[in-house]
Order: C-alpha cells, then sequence, then structure tokens
C-alpha cells in the first residue's frame, strides 16, 4: 500500500503540504494553473478548479438561490453579525453547489471600494462612503464566507476589486488620481481589515489604471496589500482585463501580451481571468514570455503557489472524512427567515411626521400601493434567480384589511394610419385590430413597453423586435427603447443600449417602411398618475413604491448622469400626494436619489435597496410596526448632483468630497434614519484626560427610550483634529454600537477609540503621524445630528518644516495643487509623477526649510519647472529648472511654501536639492 502524498494529509503543516505538491508539477502543469479555469491533473488525482463563484448577496448565477438584500441595503443595517450570518448563509448555498459540481468554491464578494460618488454605475455592490465601515463590513461578510473552523475555508472570498475603482463610463481607460493622503487614508483602509484579519484570502485586481497606470500591474499589490498579513494573499485578475493591458483599443500600456502577462504576473496577479474558459490563450501567452525570459519559472511558481495554499485550506486534497463542512440545502427555511430579517433590518426611515407611520389598520383599513415597484420584485446583475417573490403589495395585503393597487403606468397607442403598432412573441407589425403598450419610465429618457397582447415587454433582439420577455435581466439590455418626439408632433421608436454593452448604439425601427424612421402618432389612453391619483383620493393612506430598475440607467458599464427620479415617477408622486396628503414614499432603489421635493412636502419618505424574496415581508412589517426602521444610511444623499466633483475626479480631500469633508447642508447626512421611538443621549465620559499613540480611549454614553414603542438606535462616534499641519476631516466616524430599546430603558453604549486610528499621513514623512492636538470627540445619532461632544488633548508628534538640502522630494507628495494630474513614470510597472494639464499649473510643498541649498535638479520630462517661493504667479524665480539639468541657485535661508510651478505638458517625478 503506498504512502499518502504529504499534500494530502491534512495534518501536516500548511506549507510543507503546498510545498510538496507544487514540486510534484511540471512546468506545463504550472502554466497551465495561472488560468481562471485550472485544468485537472489525472496522474495526481487533482480535479479541476475554476475561481468565481458569485456570491455578492447570496449565490448569483446559478438558478435558484436566497436572494438577499443589495450590499448596500446590508450595509444600511449597521449589523456585523446580520452581515456574518448572510455571508455564511451565502457560502453553505455555494458549498451545496459545489457538491453538485455546479461551482467552484472561490467566491468573489464582497466589494469594499468606498461608495466617493452615488452615481457610480455599481453604487448598489458597496457598503458605504466611509472606508472604515466598507472594511468592517466587508471584513464580516468575509468572516461568514470564509467559516470559522481553524483548519478549512467554508469558501475563499475575494476582495473586489483592487484599487481606486468607482466609475463605470470609460472604467477600462480613466485613471483614478489617489494622492497619497487619499491612498492611504481613504482607499486602502477599506480593504485592510478583512485581509489582516484573515477573513479574506483573495483580491480581485480593478479595471481602471491608478495615477496613470493600470491596477493589473500596481506596485500598491507588493507594496501594500501583501505587507499587511503575508504573502499568501491571492489576486485575480478582473474578466478580460489582462488582454487590455496591450489592446490597442483598449490600455495599449504594453507593446503585445507576452510582455504584458510577464509585467501583470510579476506585479502580483496570479490567476488570469481571460478569454473564458479558452485557457490556452494564456497559456500561449505565458509560455512566450517564459520563452523570452521576460519571466523566470520561480515567478510561475510563486502565483501557483498562492492558488495551491488557498485550495490546500478549502479542504481539496483532504483525505475523505476531514470535510467539517456536511451536506447543506439551497434557500432552506433558516435561509429564508434570514431574508427576512436582513431586508427589514435595510430599511431606512429618512422622514416621519404627522402620525401616518406606522400604519394602523384600524384607521387605515383601505391602503392604496401604487408605483411601478408595487407589486414587483427586482433583481440586479449579481442575484440569484428568486425562488420565490413577495412585492410590496403581497406583504401588506396579509396584514391589512384592503389593499388596492395601481401601477401607475402610462398606456399608449402607436398608429400609422388607421394601423396599430402591435407586438407579440412573434414579433413587431402594424395591426388593423386594437394594441397598446405600458410605458414604465427609467430616467434618461430610457423607458421599457409591456404589450398589452400578451403582457411581455418588447425587445431587440437579432435583429428583430419581439414582445416575448419578462423584463431586463440579461448582461445586454434588449429591452430598453426611446420614444422620440418630432416637431410635427410624430414620435420614432428605437432602441437603446447602455454604454460599454456589445450591441451600443441606436437601432431604428424600420418596420419595412424604408430607410428612415417610421413616425408613428402616440396617444396616451390610459394616463397612469391620473389613475393612480383618482384611486389614492379613495384610501384611507397611500403608499407610493418608486425606484430604479437595477439594470436600466445606473449599473455596472453605466453611471448616472444626476441623482434626479425619472420624470414619471416624480410626476406619479407629486400628483397622489395631491390627491391624498396621507402619502409616504418608498424608494426602492441601488442608489441615493435627490427627493427634495418629497423631503419637503410628504409626511413619511423611507428608502430600501432591492431587498430579495422577503422585500414584501419585511416592508409590511416595518410600514406597520410590527418591526422598528434599523436602517442607517451608509451614503450623504445630497440635494443635487450639482454639489458632487466631476465623477472621474477622486481626490476627495480637495473636493471637500464624502461626509469627511462636505461642507454643505445635505439632504440627509451620512449615518442618518429615524426610529418609531425617540432616544436621548446624556453622560458623555470619555476615560482618558489626555491620551497618545498606543492608548485606547472608551466613550461611553448613557442612551435612553423617551418614546412609547421599542426602537432601535445606532450610536455613532465621530472625532474631528481641531490643529493640524494639513487639512483634516470635519467629521470621521471611529466606532458605533446600535442597541434595541424597550420604552422608557436606558442603557449604557461602551465605544472603543484606538489613539493610533487619529494618525493621518504625512507627506513629509511618508509614513502614518499622530499629531498633538486637540480632538473633538462626538457622539450622536449621524454625521449632522450630535448630541454630546467632548475634548480629547492627544500627545503625539509636531511635524517640522521638510528639510531640503542634500535630498529628494517626490513631486506627488505635494500639499496643494492646482491643474496638475497624478501619473506614471516611464517605467511601465513602478513610479509616478505629476503632469501639467495647462499652463499655469503648480504643486505646492509648505514648510520647506531651503537653507543651504545652492543646486536643484527636475527628474521630469516638457518644458522647465519654475521653483518659486510662497507664491505660485510670483514674477521671480528661485530657479528654472530644464528637466534632466541641474540649476544653480541664490542662497535662501529659512522656511518658505515651495511652488513648482509648470506649463502644459511638464512633467515632474521629483525634486532633488544639492548643498
Amino acid at each position: 500500500m503506498s504512502e499518502t502524498p504529504l499534500f494530502r494529509r491534512h495534518d501536516a503543516p500548511l506549507t510543507e503540504r503546498v510545498d510538496d505538491l507544487l514540486a510534484r508539477l511540471t512546468l506545463p502543469e504550472k502554466v497551465a494553473m495561472l488560468h481562471q479555469h485550472q485544468p485537472a491533473i489525472d496522474r495526481l488525482g487533482i480535479a479541476a478548479f475554476r475561481t468565481g463563484t458569485e456570491g455578492l448577496h447570496g449565490v448569483a448565477w446559478l438558478g435558484e438561490a436566497t436572494v438577499f438584500p443589495q450590499a448596500i441595503g446590508l450595509a444600511t443595517s449597521w449589523d456585523l453579525d446580520l452581515l456574518k450570518r448572510v455571508g455564511a448563509a451565502t457560502s453553505d448555498q455555494v458549498r451545496a453547489l459545489h457538491q453538485q459540481g455546479r461551482c467552484g468554491l472561490n467566491v468573489w464578494a464582497p466589494v469594499v471600494n468606498p461608495l466617493r460618488d452615488p452615481r457610480w454605475g455599481r453604487n448598489e455592490e458597496g457598503y458605504a462612503e466611509d472606508p472604515l465601515l466598507s472594511g468592517l463590513m466587508g471584513d464580516a461578510y468575509a468572516r461568514g464566507l470564509a467559516g470559522d473552523h481553524p483548519r478549512v475555508l467554508r469558501t475563499a472570498p475575494t476582495l473586489k476589486h483592487f484599487l481606486g475603482y468607482n466609475n463605470e463610463t470609460d472604467r477600462c481607460l480613466t485613471s483614478s488620481n489617489l494622492s497619497p493622503r487619499v491612498l492611504h487614508e481613504y482607499e486602502l483602509p477599506a480593504y485592510r481589515p478583512a485581509i489582516e484579519r484573515g477573513s479574506a484570502v483573495a483580491v480581485m485586481a480593478s479595471y481602471n489604471l491608478v495615477n496613470g497606470r493600470p491596477a493589473h500591474v500596481t506596485p500598491y499589490l507588493e507594496d501594500e496589500l501583501r505587507t499587511w498579513t503575508g504573502d499568501e494573499i491571492f489576486v485575480v485578475s478582473d474578466a478580460y482585463a489582462p488582454t487590455n493591458l496591450a489592446d490597442p483599443m483598449q490600455q495599449a500600456w504594453f507593446a503585445d501580451h507576452a510582455e504584458s502577462h510577464a509585467a501583470a504576473l510579476r506585479a502580483g496577479i496570479d490567476s488570469f481571468t481571460d478569454a473564458d474558459q479558452r485557457t490556452e490563450v494564456t497559456v500561449e501567452r505565458i509560455t512566450e514570455a517564459l520563452r523570452r525570459e521576460l519571466i523566470k519559472e520561480e515567478d510561475v511558481d510563486r502565483a501557483v503557489r498562492r492558488a495551491l495554499t488557498m485550495r490546500v485550506r478549502l479542504g481539496e486534497f483532504d483525505s475523505s472524512g476531514q470535510n467539517p463542512y456536511g451536506e447543506t440545502k439551497i434557500d432552506e427555511e433558516a435561509h429564508r427567515g434570514l431574508a427576512k430579517e436582513a431586508a427589514r433590518a435595510s430599511i431606512t426611515l429618512l422622514k416621519s411626521e404627522c402620525c401616518l407611520l406606522p400604519l394602523d389598520p384600524a384607521r387605515h383599513r383601505t391602503v392604496a400601493v401604487v408605483g411601478p415597484h408595487a407589486d414587483r420584485v427586482f433583481t440586479d446583475w449579481y442575484s440569484g434567480t428568486l425562488p420565490y417573490a413577495v412585492t410590496a403589495r403581497a406583504g401588506l395585503a396579509e396584514v391589512l384589511p384592503e389593499v388596492v393597487h395601481a401601477e401607475g403606468a402610462d398606456r399608449v397607442v402607436l398608429t400609422l394610419g388607421a394601423l396599430h403598432l402591435a407586438a407579440d412573441e412573434h414579433g413587431l407589425r402594424l395591426s388593423p385590430e386594437p394594441a397598446a403598450f405600458d410605458v414604465f419610465d427609467w430616467g434618461g429618457g430610457v423607458v421599457t413597453l409591456r404589450s398589452t397582447i400578451n403582457g411581455k415587454f418588447l425587445r431587440a433582439y437579432e435583429g428583430k423586435l419581439v414582445a416575448d420577455s419578462a423584463g431586463p435581466s440579461d448582461w445586454v439590455v434588449h429591452e430598453m427603447f426611446r420614444i422620440d418626439r418630432r416637431p410635427d408632433g410624430s414620435v420614432a421608436l428605437r432602441t437603446h443600449s447602455s454604454p460599454g454593452n456589445p450591441d451600443r448604439g441606436a437601432v431604428t425601427a424600420q418596420l419595412t417602411l424604408g430607410p428612415r424612421a417610421a413616425r408613428f402618432t402616440m396617444e396616451t389612453i390610459v394616463d397612469g398618475a391620473s389613475d393612480a391619483a383618482d384611486l389614492a383620493a379613495t384610501a384611507d393612506a397611500v403608499i407610493v413604491v418608486i425606484g430604479n430598475h437595477p439594470l436600466v440607467n445606473g449599473r455596472e458599464t453605466e453611471d448616472r448622469a444626476d441623482l434626479e427620479l425619472p420624470s414619471a415617477h416624480d410626476r406619479l408622486l407629486r400628483e397622489v400626494y395631491a390627491a391624498n396628503r396621507n402619502t409616504a414614499l418608498v424608494l426602492v432603489s441601488s442608489y441615493p436619489y435627490a427627493i427634495g421635493w418629497a423631503d419637503t412636502h410628504l409626511p413619511a419618505v423611507l428608502w430600501m435597496s432591492h431587498a430579495g424574496q422577503e422585500l414584501g415581508h419585511a416592508l409590511a412589517d416595518v410600514l406597520t410596526g410590527r418591526a422598528d426602521p434599523g436602517g442607517r444610511l451608509t451614503q450623504t444623499w445630497y440635494r443635487s448632483a450639482c454639489e458632487l466633483p466631476d465623477i472621474l475626479d477622486y481626490d476627495i480631500i480637495t473636493n471637500d468630497a464624502t461626509y469627511q469633508y462636505y461642507r454643505g447642508t445635505p439632504l440627509y447626512p451620512f449615518g442618518h434614519g429615524l426610529s418609531y421611538a425617540s432616544f436621548d443621549y446624556s453622560n458623555l465620559d470619555i476615560s482618558h484626560a489626555t491620551a497618545a499613540a498606543g492608548d485606547q480611549v472608551t466613550v461611553t454614553v448613557w442612551v435612553t427610550n423617551t418614546g412609547r414603542r421599542a426602537g432601535t438606535e445606532v450610536v455613532q462616534l465621530y472625532t474631528h483634529q481641531q490643529v493640524s499641519r494639513v487639512k483634516q476631516p470635519l467629521r470621521r466616524l471611529r466606532a458605533f454600537g446600535k442597541v434595541g430599546l424597550e420604552p422608557g430603558e436606558s442603557r449604557l453604549v461602551r465605544l472603543t477609540l484606538d489613539v493610533a486610528e487619529l494618525a493621518f499621513w504625512d507627506v513629509t514623512s511618508n509614513r502614518f503621524v499622530v499629531e498633538t492636538a486637540r480632538h473633538k470627540i462626538l457622539v450622536g445619532r449621524s454625521a449632522s445630528d450630535i448630541r454630546l461632544t467632548g475634548t480629547l488633548p492627544v500627545r503625539g508628534r509636531r511635524i517640522g518644516a521638510r528639510r531640503a538640502v542634500d535630498s529628494t522630494i517626490r513631486a506627488g507628495d505635494h500639499d496643494e495643487y492646482s491643474g496638475i494630474t497624478l501619473v506614471a513614470t516611464g517605467d511601465p510597472v513602478r513610479g509616478e509623477a505629476v503632469r501639467a494639464t495647462e499652463d499655469g499649473a503648480w504643486c505646492c510643498f509648505n514648510g520647506t526649510d531651503l537653507s543651504r541649498v545652492r543646486a536643484v535638479s527636475v527628474d521630469g520630462s516638457g518644458p522647465p519647472v519654475a521653483l518659486r517661493l510662497d507664491d505660485p504667479y510670483g514674477e521671480i524665480d528661485f530657479a528654472l529648472v530644464p528637466p534632466g539639468e541641474t540649476v544653480s541657485v541664490p542662497g535662501v535661508e529659512g522656511v518658505h511654501d515651495l511652488y513648482l510651478a509648470m506649463d502644459a505638458g511638464s512633467r515632474v517625478s521629483a525634486v532633488t536639492f544639492r548643498s
């Protein structure tokens, strides 16, 4: 009987098992393991392995599975234990599907990109605009996915998307500007908790460029990510991103694919998600790179070692009987209960007055539920298939005496002469028989059209228009249309595709009528808003349920242009409210909206994300008071997109962006959410009179439920550094606690503040520094609703002047700037520079000691760079330095603000000062 190979012995050390298996592989076998679809190795009895099971809020793309609320909705609970349990339920179902041979155990979730801009098309995939909250939520969900077994992972969670990814507009070509402070204080902290704590074992690189260099070859993979916990973090590429590196129509960063794949491998990419299942594409490119000595076998070994480490930890090579995870089921009763709990916890009460909510069956005997979301449950691209769906209408009908319903959609007839435009599963045609379409407005002029002939949606497919769809559900949405109005009153019907979809571009509905679009007469035979208002007038209360379609106008590949409601939704809401003042708005959406009118006029406003199969039950529980609305916003809700910077500008500090720096008055602040109860805060206590880095300060506060109902409160701790060398956040979340209280009950809430976390990234020393300063301690219900404050003096460092003589200052380590952007240097894989985008551009290095400096050189290219003291527009230059040359300078003593003044095309990576 042969001895069991070391790699199959579960009781052997992990590194020894991996070393043993790696040593048994041939070079071609190892190269094949670099693709997403790793082939079986029959001679070793090793099965095929595949990375990339989608599990963002339940298992996706594999048929029926429990659909939990979208990630943004889960985060709105501010409940880390809930996130962990949802992650665990998702991984149980992944294991069940894996046992059926339908998926792999490497799960591509969670998404921890901070939600910097609410217009991002993938907003629903993230958790919060705050990096701490994003990081903690991601850590909790990843811990649920991974399980708590000391040796075997339940699944292998993969954080997405590293790094600086918050726009879909030209996502493969745009560069995210991450200054050192934005990088270290905002972007990286969202990834760190799950990596440092071992909850996540893998990371996916993002499509975009970071400071001018593709994220798939960013040095931050090795210089940051893999310094937090060791070298074993497994990094996968995003789909087709490796090809983008050398594709002349995409990034074209490298001359050919062998060179690009070699660079990506050396930068830290371990698995190439490329060319779908055609593994030979990656194998050929890596093999060519080896032949040309662009990489060595040790580079391949390093990546394969990480892949094998993950597979060993998943228990793949353990002998039978050693797997701690037994048989699991899909969408079992416990999962359904958890889905309902999660949906309830995600519902956020934004406004409540006039005693409309909670609904009382004794007073509100007839309730009208209206709107396009009232009797539909929508799913997004990363949802599973709903096992069942409880709509808002159905959920309320179970608990209220009478529920009446109106969809609120217009019904139109399109005619050409005496003929009606008609559609069914056989196609689009002109008919003498009556035919019409229900029009659903999703904003931006985009509508979906449902045929009254068969109740199916019209779609453009393979050059034909047919009404055979249940609604948008595919990656390429074929159901989107535009109704273009002409000056003569006629309309043209055109298809519409989202940017980035393969069949982008409008297709004219020809109907074999010649080369021009048919011009129809359009008549509205049912005014949806008016009909809904008529129904509302007969009800004791009205619930208007509106929002977005997760696959239309704001989704992966398409950012939103603004924050406005679809015009038809806005009109529906206004007309219903005019008919019945007892109207509550339930906004079901993937992202915030600017709903200033609703906040001003309506007595009650609630928000929830698309919440999955239990949406209706959860909403009914909250609307009727069976459950308290426990949600708190994890994003700022602005009054208008005009309050936001350009979506491609990632510098939140300079732009006063996110709740940390925003100086305006938001519609709803970060952390906002009401309860049916009311709460009083008292007796703030800070455990330290003064503190220093290394200390752990305890902040306690008494919270009392002063209302008549049980309620849930989220106590939030923020800080503000009052004096600093640099611009500091106006407020920054440091800790939070969620507490449930009965009427009249008081409880002591204890929050912990690590003083080391008060550090900021100091560009003069390139490290985190705790300054000597006073910090304001703010405790309250949201970032704007602060109930108690205190002061904590902190002992730290005093940051002095930069000493320039005989040193080199990197251009990217500036304090302020105008007219520049961060770019890569000439090295394709390392180094950054600043580039002037206009004449008169500058960057400033505050407090620079120029004593004893007698010569200056500039590392860069382009026009000469003027070094000026204390004024970027001064007429006298301290030095005018052509890049690549050394220039003598007159002696200047003391400390000055040093400006590098540049004209368009100047590129500077560093300035060196010599005595």
